[in-house]
């Protein structure tokens, strides 16, 4: 399905393959992998398939040297989802994944004329904002200490150096491309977007959420959800949810 240019097999993983479904490209968050949106698959309505970015540099792309800039990365993005998609896909990207996910709707949209139905920016102020805190800078100590205060890493890996050794890199990859972000001013989208966040997430207030409006001329709505950064953990469920309706009422909605 998506075919495209040379290149895209490897950068997408299907874990649930729905013939004529609307097709979900979900964008992991620093050091993330595809992985992390498998339990997705299933629970989603039956009319729409996950489709997860493998960035390079982790899991089966570990050989594969990690990519630090942001604007790089979605230009590689870019190129392997090519010209084949069908006329409605959508994209969901969580932190470092919303604003990567951004980026790449507006390379489709500036050069191919068309993006995303429907754009899920979750965990990510929208930009210019953006906390810079130089962790990519700090050191790996800091790098480590920083992956415990989120929660979603198993802190039985954290205590294993070999562990350490595999994720630390990519981790720090990521951080170095997020924090170095920069925003180039440029027409708004013109796909929905909905802005999500955590109501104790502390690196995206709801105004943060809320100021994604100014990159659409479509629709647009903030939904906040219990619990911090990565509140999806626990509100899977009802994240998915909204995400199935939302793909719905789109889709019965004249454009």
């Amino acid at each position: 399905m998506v075919a495209g240019r040379s290149g895209g097999s490897k950068w997408f993983r299907v874990y649930r393959q729905v013939p004529g479904a609307v097709p979900l490209f979900c964008f992991p968050h620093a050091g993330g992998a595809a992985s992390y949106f498998h339990p997705w698959s299933a629970p989603l309505a039956p009319g729409i398939e996950v489709l997860a970015v493998q960035y390079p540099g982790r899991e089966d792309r570990a050989a594969e040297p990690c990519v630090t800039n942001i604007a790089d990365l979605a230009d590689q993005i870019h190129a392997a989802l090519g010209s084949s998609l069908p006329r409605r896909f959508a994209f969901f990207g969580h932190s470092m994944g919303a604003i990567l996910a951004f980026e790449v709707a507006r390379r489709m949209a500036r050069q191919d004329g068309h993006g995303p139905a429907h754009l899920f920016v979750s965990g990510r102020p929208s930009p210019p904002r953006h906390r810079n805190r130089n962790l990519h800078r700090a050191g790996m100590p800091a790098l480590i200490a920083e992956l415990r205060s989120h929660g979603a890493t198993d802190p039985r890996l954290l205590d294993d150096s070999e562990v350490l050794d595999l994720i630390l890199p990519p981790v720090l990859a990521d951080y170095t491309a997020s924090e170095t972000y920069q925003f180039e001013p440029g027409p708004p989208l013109s796909c929905d977007i909905t802005a999500m966040t955590g109501d104790h997430d502390s690196l995206n207030s709801t105004g943060d959420a809320a100021e994604w409006t100014a990159h659409t001329t479509g629709a647009f709505r903030v939904q906040v959800y219990p619990g911090g950064h990565f509140y999806l953990n626990e509100c899977r469920a009802q994240v998915l949810e909204m995400i199935s309706s939302s793909l719905a009422a789109s889709a019965a909605s004249p454009r």
